[in-house]
């Protein structure tokens, strides 16, 4: 942190975010929701799933860059939908042109419909074309070290392992897979997938993820503006707790008071 009242920023692709908080645009209940929750939760990048949310491919449905404009927010496109490379890729380049050179992404490949676990041979594969293809990528990605060292190595500029699976609110279920990716990764890691609640959120940044990315968690929420506020204060929180540093773990109990010097 480089002082004690201002927190440093999050960095992807040489652009630095004040957020560390990224949120999707879909479940709301419609696009005024929409914009509300995106405002509370303080977030700088909203993903948008180019298959299934109109930014412009149908000029007579309701845009979702109205609600959520790029002058004020990074659209980061998505593949949502997509179970082999060719579609993800052709995916994110139509993506590009609808946002006029837009290069940074965030791709995903599926595995199936009943889980939503990537499909990581198709996952390396379209995150090969889309680097030489000039991308800025971020991935969605199982929670494999060996896998996240391949799509670093490939070029991706950020790494998404999953807490859990998609949309299912279980919060982090292998922190100790995660913590080997945060401890290799040379590019930022970012929680994507499986956050439930606050508390999921915090201990994704106090474990040393440098973000986070969530939808439902919000918008499937009884008060949906209401949890991004509170998931925005969550990531603050737990990257505050990080960067403090937790005491260590102990099998026995140390008093608060120190023992030297008491009163008899």
């Amino acid at each position: 942190m480089q002082d004690n009242q201002q927190p440093e920023g999050l960095t992807i692709a040489g652009k630095t975010y004040h957020s560390r908080l990224l949120v999707g645009s879909g479940k709301y209940k419609d696009l005024d929701e929409t914009r509300l929750a995106t405002e509370a939760s303080g977030a700088d990048i909203i993903t948008v799933a180019i298959r299934r949310v109109n930014i412009g491919q149908d000029p007579n449905a309701p845009n979702l860059l109205d609600a959520v404009p790029p002058s004020k927010y990074t659209i980061l496109p998505n593949t949502a939908g997509c179970y082999n490379a060719k579609d993800a890729v052709y995916t994110l380049q139509l993506a590009r042109e609808l946002l006029n050179g837009h290069k940074l992404v965030k791709l995903e490949v599926l595995g199936d419909e009943k889980t939503l676990f990537p499909n990581m041979p198709e996952t390396l594969k379209a995150a090969e074309t889309l680097v030489k293809d000039g991308f800025d990528v971020m991935v969605y990605c199982s929670d494999d070290p060996i896998q996240a060292k391949m799509l670093e190595e490939i070029g991706c500029c950020a790494i998404m392992p999953l807490a859990s699976l998609i949309g299912s609110g279980m919060g982090i279920l292998n922190p100790w897979n995660l913590s080997l990716i945060i401890e290799q990764s040379k590019v930022p890691v970012l929680v994507d997938a499986g956050v439930g609640t606050a508390s999921d959120a915090a201990i994704a940044m106090e474990l040393g993820c440098d973000g986070v990315l969530m939808n439902t968690a919000i918008a499937g929420a009884k008060d949906p503006i209401r949890m991004a506020r509170a998931m925005k204060l969550a990531i603050e929180a737990g990257r505050e707790a990080f960067l403090a540093g937790r005491i260590p773990r102990r099998f026995a109990a140390s008093p608060s008071s120190p023992m030297a010097g008491r009163v008899a």
